[in-house]
């Protein structure tokens, strides 16, 4: 599935989170901020290759570690990997930019800039920097880890 990088997300029109200690609890709303797509990469399509900063890619997953966003039930495949050697993804990450701005990207992203030498946007490295991440590790549920879920955010308890 390919989204140019910084093209408005469309995907799904909410936003879910599970909570990572309990999959039976889980919140959903419809986000009042601009979702921008970074790394939904496609074989058949070129894509920005660079170096990323040290310590980004530590970073971006240990977000992905502790924020369970839009989690499928299926699974995406790597398509820029041999098939029988593809890893596999079936959710998503949020990171909150600029005010108003979230950065929507695949679960597969870390991979991306690792295995394909995929190097996102500066404003999404710099928004992922910013990440405080003790503060988001340290959220229990019903808070998740991302600061911008409306108070009226529809939950589902266990």
């Amino acid at each position: 599935m390919f989204y140019e990088d910084l093209s408005k997300y469309d995907y799904q029109e909410q936003d879910s989170f599970t909570d990572r200690e309990s999959a039976f609890y889980a919140l959903w709303y419809s986000p009042g901020y601009t979702r921008l797509n970074v790394g939904w990469l496609e074989a058949s399509k070129p894509y920005p290759k660079g170096t990323v900063p040290t310590g980004f890619v530590d970073k971006l997953k240990a977000v992905q570690e502790i924020q369970w966003m839009n989690v499928c039930l299926g699974v995406h495949e790597c398509d820029l990997c041999p098939k029988n050697e593809a890893p596999e993804g079936n959710g998503e990450v949020r990171i909150p930019g600029e005010p108003g701005i979230a950065y929507a990207a695949p679960y597969l992203i870390t991979h991306y800039i690792t295995a394909h030498g995929y190097r996102p946007p500066q404003a999404f490295i710099d928004a992922v920097l910013a990440v405080d991440l003790d503060a988001w590790a340290s959220a229990q549920w019903p808070n998740v880890p991302f600061p911008w879920v409306p108070d009226d955010a529809q939950r589902m308890l266990e």
